[in-house]
């Protein structure tokens, strides 16, 4: 995701500020989420934390890159740096200026399923930080000269960035396991898909998509609801509408597998991606799943690709697994990284792994071990009000179950052995996953 950012601290503490801003300790309790309903249609999800005089919150809508046009990836990315950057009441300049003037951290950003808008300030300077806020969403300034500017900084970051073995990974796994479907793309788009959007296609995403029906505002910090409400009712009243296509209406992904895409870069290295669908948001199985990756790849150095790859055989600088639920199944990613000599004895201890872990081979100690790593680590993604509002709006715009985070601890530990190999069968038959490779020509025949 690229994040439009227009931040300007005026005061020296607000980084120490932002550091210590509502920290929870695992001794707590997780603060329940409060919700309302404006009557746009617009969800607000409150939680509240006043031991830090701040507010944070993220506006998060069905917008994000899957909503590009055919052949322009990167219409919500760009839509995002030109809310961001002024409105049809402030030119660039003055907007900055204004937002300078109170600490106003605000920025907006496209993901593959959303849109967003944030905004974090100190509880004092609340009513001009939603004046700017509601500005940026309800006035957007569509100035053909900044939106050049910016389409020109998108492609030059976009043409930089096909020397990065990452991104071009990334954009090769996306059109292998994705093809013509809506997450086909990286949010940002490429130099030929950023070329051709107009101002026009930002315009066209914005009355087609940003819309309060089915939106969701996540809030956390020094605020009650019955503070709150009376300043969003006020400024947002005039904005009305349902989004031309909601968040769920999706066609499921074609699985693919066995399907192979190399892309050379002169390197002396190689980067590796094993890759196939995995769970949406709302899959039924999510968390024996997550459970199941933690174990396989994620848990850092107790992962069993990170032990049998690296620390067993050195054959690696690292290894990892990650999936990223969406609307619909989105990508499960086995990343390593190694010299180019070394890459096909390192994926074949990579699909060894999988094999023997999709064999039922994985036991209660490594269950165990993993469980207790999540739950001891959860206060750690909630130590600040940004980091609660990215939880809370996840919660709001997949319609999960408000007790989420208060039930999150629970719900790991009763995973059982029995659902984690349930899932690993489902998962990781090497023959199911995909690959991409990016490194020297010579080493990709």
């Amino acid at each position: 995701m690229r994040i439009s950012m227009r931040i300007r601290f005026a005061i020296p503490c607000m980084a120490f500020v932002l550091f210590m801003c509502a920290a929870i300790t695992p001794a707590q309790a997780v603060p329940p989420i409060q919700q309302q309903r404006l009557p746009n249609g617009m969800r607000v999800l409150l939680m509240e934390a006043h031991n830090v005089p701040m507010v944070s919150m993220k506006l998060s809508l069905a917008g994000g890159s899957r909503f590009d046009a055919a052949g322009k990836g990167g219409t919500a990315s760009l839509l995002a740096d030109m809310i961001s950057d002024h409105t049809a009441r402030h030119a660039h300049p003055v907007w900055d200026d204004l937002l300078d003037a109170d600490a106003i951290k605000l920025g907006a950003g496209a993901g593959r399923d959303d849109f967003s808008l944030g905004l974090t300030v100190l509880k004092d300077a609340l009513k001009p930080g939603l004046d700017a806020f509601s500005e940026a969403l309800l006035q957007p300034g569509w100035d053909q000269k900044r939106f050049a500017i910016l389409k020109h900084d998108a492609i030059s970051a976009a043409r930089k960035s096909r020397e990065e073995p990452g991104v071009r990974a990334a954009q090769a796994a996306a059109a292998l396991l994705f093809a013509h479907h809506p997450y086909g793309h990286r949010p940002g788009g490429t130099v030929k898909s950023l070329q051709r959007i107009k101002l026009d296609d930002l315009k066209a995403l914005y009355a087609a998509q940003v819309k309060p029906s089915g939106a969701v505002l996540a809030v956390s910090g020094d605020i009650t609801m019955a503070e709150l409400l009376p300043l969003l009712k006020s400024r947002l009243k005039g904005w009305r509408g349902k989004p031309a296509t909601g968040l769920m209406d999706i066609s499921r992904p074609a699985g693919v597998a066995g399907k192979q895409a190399d892309v050379a870069l002169p390197t002396t290295q190689m980067l590796v991606q094993l890759l196939r669908l995995g769970p949406s948001r709302s899959d039924a199985d999510f968390f024996p799943a997550f459970v199941l990756n933690h174990i396989l790849g994620s848990g850092g150095f107790a992962s069993r690709l990170m032990q049998e790859v690296r620390e067993d055989r050195g054959l690696v600088y690292g290894v990892y697994s990650y999936f990223q639920p969406l609307a619909a199944p989105g990508p499960f990613v086995i990343t390593l990284q190694t010299r180019a000599d070394q890459a096909k004895e390192a994926e074949s201890v990579v699909r060894h792994v999988l094999s023997d872990m999709a064999a039922g081979h994985i036991s209660n100690k490594q269950l165990k071990a993993a469980t207790e790593n999540l739950t001891g680590s959860f206060a750690q993604r909630m130590d600040s009000n940004r980091e609660r509002v990215g939880l809370i709006s996840m919660i709001g715009l997949y319609n999960l179950p408000l007790d989420y985070l208060s039930s999150w601890t629970a719900r790991v530990q009763a995973v059982t052995l029995a659902q984690v190999k349930a899932q690993a069968a489902k998962y990781l038959k090497p023959e199911a996953w995909n690959r991409v490779r990016v490194g020297p020509k010579s080493a990709l025949n």
